[in-house]
C-alpha cells in the first residue's frame, strides 16, 4: 500500500534525525542542557499541533495537509542542516527551526493517521493486521534507522544525515501526492460547517465522554512520560555510571527493538485470531516496569538484555490494538479532531519526560530513579484490570448512522462541547 510505503520512508528518515540532531547539538555546544532544550522545542509544538490541528485538517483535507506538511518539513530540516554547516551557528535560530519542524510534523502525522483507515478499507485488509504492519514498520525503523544513522554520522557528519531526512520527506510527499487518492472526509450530510473552536470542542467532547478512550489516554500519558525519561536520560546515565560504557545504550535499545520486531511479526499472523483486551493488558504489564527494575538492581547484562527483549515482545501488541480500537470507535467525520487530541493527551508528558528523568537522577541517583519510575509504570499498567470498560476492546462498537449518533458524540454546533512511545 502506497500510504504505508510513504510512512515507512518518513519514519526511517525521522529515526536518523533522532540520532543526528542531538549529536549535532552536543558536539557544537558541548551542553547536555541545550540538547534537552532542543528536544523540548521539537516535542512541545508537535503535541500542540496534534491537539489543535484536527479542524484545520478537516478544512484542507488530510491528503493535502500530508503533502504540504512533508514539503514544509523537508524545507525546515534542510534549513537546520545548512545552519549547522555555517560558522557560529546561532542557537536561538536552531531552536526556532526545530520548533517549526515539530509543528508541521505534528500536522502531517495526524493527517496520515486520518488517511490510514480509508487506505486499509480500500486494500481489504483486516484492521488489526494492518495496524500491526504499520507498528512493525515503526519498530523496524528504530532497529535499523537509529544504528544506521550512527554509522552515517560517524562516516559523514550530522548535517549530511539531516539532509537525507529532508529528502525522505520530499519522497514521502511525492508518493502521497501521486499515488494516494483517498478522500478521508465526511459525507455531505455529516460535514461539519461549524467554527474552528466549535469543531475542536466537538472532538474534545467525544474523547471526554468515551470512557475507554479517556482511560487509554490517561494511561499513555503516564507511560509515555516515563518511557521518555528512561530512554533520553536514565538509560544513558545507567550506561555511563553503572555499565561503564556507552555501548550499554545501544545494547539495551537494540534488545528491546529486536524483541518488539519479533513480537510484531508473530502478532501479524495471530491478530485476527486473538482477543484484544488480554494481550494488551498483559503485554503492557510485562513490557513496562520489569525492564526498569532489572537495570535498577544492577543485574548481569545478559539478564537485562533478556528482560528487555522479552519486554519488547510483550509490548509489541499494544500499538496495533490501540490503533485498531481508535479506528473502530471514532466516526469518520470526527477522526482528524479525535486522533489529534488523543495523540496530544497521550504525548503531553513527553516534553517534560527528559527534564523529570534528569531531575530524579540528580536528586536521588539513577537506581532510585529507575525504581521510582518502575513503581509508577506498574501502577499505570494495572488500570486495565480495574474497570470492565477496558474489555470493550474485544468488540467493535456498532457503526452509528448520522441519525443514530448520540448527541453527545456528534460535533456540537450550538454550544461549547468537543498511542505508546515504548
Amino acid at each position: 500500500m502506497w500510504l504505508m510505503t510513504a510512512k515507512a520512508i518518513s519514519m526511517f528518515g525521522s529515526r536518523m534525525t533522532f540520532v543526528a540532531l542531538p549529536w549535532l547539538v552536543l558536539v557544537t555546544t558541548g551542553s547536555a542542557t541545550r540538547t534537552g532544550v532542543v528536544a523540548f522545542a521539537e516535542m512541545l509544538p508537535y503535541v500542540i499541533a496534534t491537539a489543535a490541528g484536527g479542524p484545520l485538517i478537516d478544512r484542507l483535507g488530510a491528503r493535502r495537509m500530508s503533502v504540504v506538511s512533508d514539503v514544509a518539513s523537508a524545507i525546515v530540516v534542510a534549513g537546520v542542516a545548512v545552519l549547522a554547516q555555517a560558522e557560529g551557528m546561532h542557537f536561538g535560530l536552531l531552536v526556532a527551526l526545530v520548533a517549526i519542524a515539530g509543528l508541521v510534523r505534528g500536522l502531517g502525522d495526524t493527517a496520515k493517521q486520518v488517511l490510514f483507515p480509508a487506505a486499509v478499507r480500500a486494500a481489504g485488509v483486516d484492521m488489526t493486521r494492518a495496524t500491526a504492519i504499520m507498528d512493525g514498520i515503526n519498530r523496524a525503523s528504530i532497529l535499523i534507522g537509529a544504528p544506521l544513522a550512527g554509522v552515517l554520522v560517524a562516516v559523514t557528519d550530522s548535517p549530511t544525515v539531516l539532509l537525507l531526512d529532508a529528502v525522505s520527506f520530499l519522497v514521502c510527499a511525492a508518493i502521497v501526492a501521486a499515488a494516494v487518492h483517498l478522500a478521508a472526509t465526511a459525507s455531505p450530510e455529516d460535514r461539519d460547517e461549524s467554527s474552528y473552536l466549535q469543531q475542536l470542542r466537538g472532538g474534545l467532547s467525544f474523547v471526554r465522554q468515551d470512557k475507554l478512550l479517556l482511560g487509554i489516554m490517561a494511561m499513555l500519558f503516564v507511560t509515555n512520560l516515563i518511557d521518555q525519561a528512561n530512554g533520553s536520560v536514565l538509560i544513558p546515565v545507567w550506561s555511563k555510571d553503572i555499565y561503564g560504557s556507552p555501548l550499554g545504550i545501544g545494547l539495551v535499545s537494540a534488545a528491546f527493538a529486536a524483541g518488539a520486531v519479533t513480537g510484531n511479526l508473530a502478532y501479524l499472523w495471530l491478530a485476527p485470531r486473538l482477543p484484544r483486551f488480554a494481550p494488551f493488558a498483559v503485554g503492557f504489564l510485562i513490557g513496562g516496569a520489569p525492564r526498569l527494575v532489572a537495570m535498577a538492581l544492577d543485574t548481569p547484562l545478559w539478564t537485562i538484555l533478556a528482560i528487555s527483549a522479552s519486554a519488547g515482545v510483550a509490548i509489541s501488541v499494544v500499538n496495533p490494538i490501540l490503533m485498531a480500537v481508535m479506528v473502530e470507535r471514532v466516526p469518520q467525520h470526527l477522526q482528524a479532531r479525535v486522533y489529534g487530541l488523543s495523540t496530544a493527551l497521550a504525548w503531553a508528558g513527553i516534553p517534560i519526560g527528559s527534564v523529570l528523568g534528569g531531575w530524579l537522577a540528580d536528586q536521588v541517583g539513577v537506581q532510585a530513579a529507575l525504581l521510582s519510575c518502575a513503581a509508577v509504570y506498574f501502577v499505570a499498567t494495572l488500570l486495565p484490570f480495574m474497570s470492565k470498560v477496558w474489555r470493550q476492546m474485544d468488540r467493535a462498537p456498532e457503526t452509528a448512522t448520522p441519525e443514530r449518533v448520540p448527541a453527545a458524540r456528534r460535533p456540537d454546533v450550538s454550544s461549547p462541547a468537543v498511542e505508546a512511545e515504548a
